[in-house]
Order: C-alpha cells, then structure tokens, then sequence
C-alpha cells in the first residue's frame, strides 16, 4: 500500500500565494478498526481522540477540543449521508465526535449533526443517532435558505430551480441565478466541522470536505453538478463566502473504507479497507489527498482511469483555502 506521504509528493502540484506556512494532516491508523465492514465503536472513539491530541498537540482530550471550541459555539457537524452509513460518513465517526466535544463541555443543544437532505440522514441512521446522544439533527432544505445571503458566479447560469430552493415556483429574468445559503450555516452556526468519506466523484476525483461543505450549504446546485467545469468553479467559491468556509475549523476524513469508483451509490466492491482516520484544518490538503489515494486503489485493482477536473483545487488554492503542494503538507502517521 502506498503511504499519504509518497501519494502528497506524487501529487500535481499547483503554484500558491508565497508563504511560509505548512498544513498538517494527522492519518490515525487501527487495524482493528472495522469488522466485516462495521465500525468498532470503541477502536473509533480511541482513534478520534488520538486524532485531536496529535493534531492539537495535547495530552488531554479534552484540551485539545477546547482549544477549538468554546461552550459558547454552536457547532455543525457536517456529514455526508447520501451514500448511507456503511459506505458514507459513518455515525461510529460521528457518535465519537460528538462525545468527545460532550467531554469537553460543549453542551448538547449546541451540537448539531447536518446534511442538506433530511432524507438521506435518516436512512443513514442519523436522527437515531442524535436521539441516542441527545443533540439535535437538521437537515439544510427544511431549515430554510437565507435571502440576504447567497452565491452569485461572475458568469451566472440560470438553473432549474427545485422543490426546496428559495426561488422554486418564482419568475422573474434574474430568478435561478443566485444559490443562496441555508439558515443554519448562515445564521445559527458559529463553528462546522466537515466529516467526508473517502470516496471518489467522476467529475472532480472525490467527495471531499470542499464539495461536502460548499454544495451541502447552498440551494440551487443542480447547475454546477451537471457541469464538470462549473462544479470546479463554483465548489471553492462558495466555500470561499464568509458565512460558509471561514466557520469551518475542522476537518475529518473518514477513511476506514476507501470506496475508488460508483460514487456518491456506497459500492462494497469497489471498496478497500483502510482503518483511518485523516484529521487536518486543511480542506485543500485532505481532498488533495484523498484524489490521489482513490487514484492509487484504481491503479491496484486494474480498475479503468477517468479523466477529472483538478481545477477545484488548483482554484481552492489560488482563493488561499489550503495547499496543494506537497512540499506545504506534512502527514504525520500515528497508530
């Protein structure tokens, strides 16, 4: 298996703003992490913990939360749920988050786990999951889109507005233009955590934390999604807005499967198990990551190559969102 490390120095390199600065990304490694595909809830916890420590730099889990986090944030869990919970964000992942911010203080009404759709949290276990620890569900379609508060493209292309967008049923020249951003991210939440599967996307090579966050936070996307060059375009854009990206102060690769091909479906065999955990406050340097490790499974399992738009992060790097060079990413392996 080839390690993150050599995967960052293979990985396309793009020119960034001149800095001095270096992204950390922490891989938490545990053999015993899953078992015929399920999460070990206690390996996972142990693993998230190691996680925060390292990346924080502390001995005390609870510490190291608090160093993120104050008992008066609000914090937005987001996952990624489309693809379920075997194969998408795992709620083993989550339930381990969401304790230790517990631990540390945070009280429960101020932690909120979120997805755009209110369906594909349910069928991924979520609103059980938030039953069980006490905290509050919510999906960004039934909250609500904010009017004051949206993404207008340089070039807008007017999309086919659906049931749920702030606009739906409306007419008018400038209608279906805008994405506008929903209540929680632009009104309720003062800190996200992103927590994406490893998983990989035909268009931009995975769905990693700036799709997860940028497309899960806005209505109006189907324009971008249908488009390969859009999507590429408008993902670190919108990710860019002050109300979306500037609260995200975390971020969590769930990489104890990696899933090379059929995403966003969740396709076991097309699956390998990994037993990670990735922990960064770069968005950039975990997706770019991530591309090239679903690109290494397909290399091994002889699986055919596909042509991707790397322009996401050549442009998320360029609006200064996190790095792509890997001579700026340092992977630091932990067991």
């Amino acid at each position: 298996m080839i390690g993150l490390a050599a995967l960052a120095a293979r990985a396309d390199s793009f020119s960034l703003p001149a800095t001095n600065s270096i992204s950390r990304v922490v891989v938490v490694n545990d053999p015993n992490a899953l078992f015929y595909y399920q999460p070990d809830g206690g390996v996972v916890q142990k693993m998230v913990n190691r996680g925060i420590t390292s990346l924080a730099g502390m001995a005390d889990v609870s510490a190291a939360w608090q160093s993120l986090f104050s008992t008066n944030d609000v914090i937005g869990i987001k996952v990624f749920s489309a693809s379920g919970e075997i194969c998408g964000t795992r709620p083993a992942v989550v339930r381990a988050v969401v304790l230790g911010l517990l631990d540390a203080g945070i009280p429960s009404r101020h932690i909120v786990i979120w997805d755009k759709d209110s369906g594909d949290l349910q069928a991924a276990g979520y609103f059980e999951l938030g039953k069980q620890l006490g905290v509050r569900v919510a999906s960004g379609n039934l909250a609500g889109y904010d009017p004051t508060n949206f993404y207008l493209p340089d070039s807008p292309v007017i999309g086919i507005l659906h049931y749920g967008d702030l606009e739906f049923g409306q007419k008018g020249k400038d209608i279906g233009k805008k994405s506008y951003v929903n209540m929680l991210v632009s009104r309720e939440f003062t800190k996200i955590i992103s927590i994406a599967p490893l998983m990989n996307n035909n268009d931009v090579g995975a769905y990693g934390h700036l799709y997860n966050v940028a497309i899960g936070s806005v209505d109006n996307t189907y324009r971008f999604e249908e488009d390969a060059g859009r999507l590429a375009t408008a993902v670190p854009e919108i990710y860019a807005m002050q109300s979306v990206g500037d609260k995200v102060v975390l971020n969590i690769t769930d990489a104890l499967l990696g899933q090379y091909e059929g995403g966003p479906a969740g396709l076991l065999q097309y699956s390998d198990i990994l037993d990670q955990l990735w922990f960064s406050r770069d968005p950039v340097a975990l997706d770019t990551l991530a591309v090239n490790k679903l690109r290494s499974e397909r290399m091994s399992h002889d699986a055919a190559e596909f042509d991707f738009h790397t322009d996401l992060y050549t442009n998320a790097a360029l609006l200064e969102l996190g790095f792509n060079d890997p001579s700026k990413i340092s992977v630091e392996n932990v067991r």
